[in-house]
Formats: structure tokens, sequence, C-alpha cells
């Protein structure tokens, strides 16, 4: 996988020649709606040939396995495809090998050592009993190196048909489904959800659904609802029956915690709180994981940071999702999501007292766009990747990098003379995340939000990352 940003006077044809691609492969895989229509600073995914392959229309795995000479087996194994019938256009599938022809005088070692890979192993996958012995033209397999496997998670807050058929179509790039939310109450129940359709998604694509409790209330985080909970424990004994039954019916693998602004005094109460809940959830078999603050130091002031222990909490749980996204948020000044700076603040504290493997970081898939000069008390619209970059075209907004966010942006004005700037994710944003969870040793990513179009994020996941299933 190659990530091209678009200069002036690019044009598409000339990009698919420049890496000796596909240039109906690059439309398919990055959803150009007009081919004769680039951005200035627009990232592009390009599939490589002989790595890569994008599902076109008609396709089907048996057609591309007959056409490629790959087993179907192998292209379902490498791809996390649980039904061969489930395959969608412009889905980007990793081939398990690429091949290789005997050039006039190569040795089996030259051939290993182009590809970085052991002689052994390049015999063992062609068969090949005497290394020595190869011949002019033959056409050998390489094996294509190996990616560290790490867990994904997907928040989703669109629990219905649309959320289902997303996780359909994605569902082989998830280890887990975190449908959000089930509202605890004082009282020790759980509101309802009416979620029977997008676990039954996930099953099919085999991701784990995690069942994710929070302290919401008249729609906004409640620390009087936490308080609640956390102080009364024939309360927790109430709300983890009910938690354990549901997930039971249900079918949840694990239980995601979302409590947010807890009071500070509830700290170690809240810590108590996981003890309890890990004693009573392991031995049923299910997974105990937090959603954390994005805290750059241990004793952080503020009513979102002070009653979320890292140390003592990175001790109790199974996993920990960091939320290390809203740097800019809506209500606030325009600035990068999610900056890659900030994010490693976040990481260089986390792992001194979280082991590595319990680590996962969180990656905003959506974008926003701001008034400016912004306004205290306003505002900032919601947007896709793929809305944002077509918000460039349309005003015909030069895209640019940030490279200290590592985040792209770009400034417009509408047509009542209104500027704006919009903040965002692309391909070279999220490929610099994923290169951070590699350098960190992290277990791996968790995305907020599902149902925001961003189609090179998928192609770029799998090119860095083997995603575990359970």
């Amino acid at each position: 996988m190659k990530i091209h940003v678009v200069k002036r006077g690019d044009i598409l044809w000339r990009i698919a020649q420049q890496y000796n691609a596909d240039l109906n492969e690059i439309v398919l895989a990055n959803e150009i709606k007009d081919p004769s229509a680039l951005v200035v600073g627009q990232a592009l995914v390009i599939p490589e040939r002989g790595r890569e392959y994008v599902v076109q229309a008609g396709d089907s795995l048996e057609e591309i396995s007959r056409r490629l000479n790959i087993p179907v087996e192998s292209l379902a194994s490498v791809n996390n495809i649980t039904n061969p019938s489930l395959i969608y256009i412009g889905e980007v599938l990793q081939l398990p090998y690429t091949t290789h022809q005997v050039q006039p005088g190569e040795s089996l070692w030259q051939i290993a050592k182009r590809y970085g890979i052991t002689v052994n192993e390049l015999a063992a996958v062609n068969g090949i009993a005497n290394p020595s012995l190869i011949n002019q033209g033959q056409m050998l397999r390489i094996p294509l190196p190996k990616k560290p496997t790490k867990e994904v998670n997907a928040y989703t807050t669109e629990i219905n048909e649309q959320g289902a058929e997303e996780v359909l179509v994605l569902g082989r790039n998830f280890t887990y489904l975190s449908p959000f939310m089930h509202r605890v109450k004082e009282d020790g129940t759980i509101s309802a959800l009416q979620d029977t359709t997008i676990l039954d998604a996930a099953r099919t694509t085999k991701v784990s659904p995690l069942l994710v409790i929070t302290n919401f209330k008249n729609r906004k985080f409640d620390s009087d609802l936490a308080a609640a909970v956390l102080r009364n424990a024939d309360v927790q004994d109430k709300l983890l029956t009910n938690i354990v039954s549901t997930m039971k019916g249900k079918g949840y693998r694990g239980l995601n915690i979302d409590f947010e602004y807890v009071y500070p005094e509830d700290r170690e109460n809240y810590n108590a709180f996981l003890r309890k809940t890990v004693s009573r959830l392991h031995p049923e078999g299910f997974t105990v994981s937090t959603a954390l603050a994005p805290k750059e130091r241990g004793e952080q002031q503020g009513l979102l940071y002070e009653a979320h222990d890292y140390k003592a909490q990175g001790q109790i749980v199974d996993f920990i999702i960091l939320m290390t996204y809203e740097w800019g948020w809506a209500g606030g000044e325009p600035r990068a999501i999610a900056p890659l700076n900030k994010v490693k603040d976040i990481l260089d504290y986390a792992v001194t007292v979280i082991p590595r493997d319990k680590v996962v970081v969180g990656m905003p898939l959506y974008g926003r766009d701001w008034k400016i000069p912004w306004v205290q008390g306003t505002f900032a619209t919601s947007v896709s990747p793929q809305q944002a970059v077509q918000l460039a075209l349309k005003y015909g907004a030069a895209i640019q990098y940030d490279m200290v966010a590592q985040s792209p942006f770009f400034r417009y004005t509408d047509e009542n003379g209104q500027q704006h700037e919009v903040w965002f994710e692309d391909a070279r944003s999220m490929a610099a995340k994923y290169k951070l969870v590699q350098d960190y040793g992290l277990r791996g990513v968790s995305y907020w939000v599902l149902g925001n179009d961003f189609p090179q994020n998928w192609a770029v996941l799998r090119d860095h990352f083997t995603i575990k299933k359970i």
C-alpha cells in the first residue's frame, strides 16, 4: 500500500502510471466519485499490484481466487473473511504472497535477501527440496512480510439496520464491537438497547461485542449518577447481576465501562468497583475494560481526569481504551482532533504505569468544520473524512498538512461569505498513528465512531496490522 498526496496538476491516470497501479482500483479504494476532480493535498491510497487486490463489481472470492491463482481459503484467511459470499466493491484485499520470476544467474539466496525472508522460508513455501536447484524463468511464491497482530475495537451509535450493514462491510477489521450505550441507573438497572440486528452482524463477521455501560443521563455524563453507583455496594451487586444477565442473554463477550466526570473523591470507590466487577465477570468468562480520559500525568487536575487512576486500573482490568481525541472539540477553537504530539504525551505517561499490552489507543474517524474567526459559545459541525475532501473540492480549497499534529486541514469561504476551518483525518494521519502503536508496542486501537465514511483508513489499517479475532 502506498499513499500519494495530490499535487497541483496531478491527474489520476498519471498517478496510476507513476505507481504502476490500476486506475480503476484507485478509484474504488478511495471511493472517488469523479476521477477528473482531485483536490490538491488530498491523500490517496494506492493498492500495489501483486500485493493487494481491490474488489470490483461482479467479483466473487472464487473468481478472484482463480484469476490470481490463490486458494480461496488462503484469501479468506489472510483477510479475516468469515463468509466468502460477503465481499464488497472497493474492499482492498491483502494477498498472502506475491510472485517472482527467476532471472538469469539469480540464486535462491539472492531472491530471499531481496524480499527480506530466509532461504528456508522461501524454499518451504515453494516446495524446493534443494535450494541450489532453481531454474531461469521459474515462478516463485514470495510470502509477504508478517505484520504485528493487534486488537481493534469500534464504537457505534447506529444501533439499526444501517449500522448492522456497516458492521457486515467492515467487520473483518474489528476484534470488538461496542454498541453505545447502556446507561446505568441509580437503582442498579441498565437501560434497554435494541441491539439484536447489530449483534447478529457482529456474529456473522466473528466480532466480539462488548457491552458498554455509562453514567450518561439527560444528554450528559452525570457525576451524581456515578456517585450513586460507586458509593453503594447493594446497587453495585444489583447492577452486576443485571449486566451478567444481559451479556449472557444477548451474547456479549465483555464489558466496557465508560464512567466520565466522576467526582475526585470517588477515585478509590471506582477502583473498588472495578475489582468487584472483575471478580464477578472473570469466572463467567467475560473480559472487563475501561475507557479513560487522556492524562499526561498521574495527578492531572480536573473533573474529567482525577478519578481515572491509570496505575490502579492498569492492574485491575484486562485492557484500557485511552480516549486520545477531542483536542479539537466541537465547542472549542479550531485544531486537530487527535494531534500526534499530544497523543504521544499521553502515551509517554500511560506506558509508565499501565502494561503496554493493556493499552488501546483511541482514534477518531471524524473531523470538524468551524466557522472562523471562532466565537466563544459557537459549535463546529462534524464531518466525515470523505465529506471534508468534498468540501475542499466544492470550494476550491487546497488541503494543508500540519507536520507537528500530523493532521490535514484547510480553510474555505462559503456562499454567504462566512469563513471556515476544517480539521480531519486522512491516510497519512492514520498511518502516523498506527506507527505510534507499533513503536510503543501497544495492544491495539479503538475507533470513535462508526458511521463516518473513511475508506482509506481500512486499507491503511490492514497494511500495518493483522487484526486479531477471538
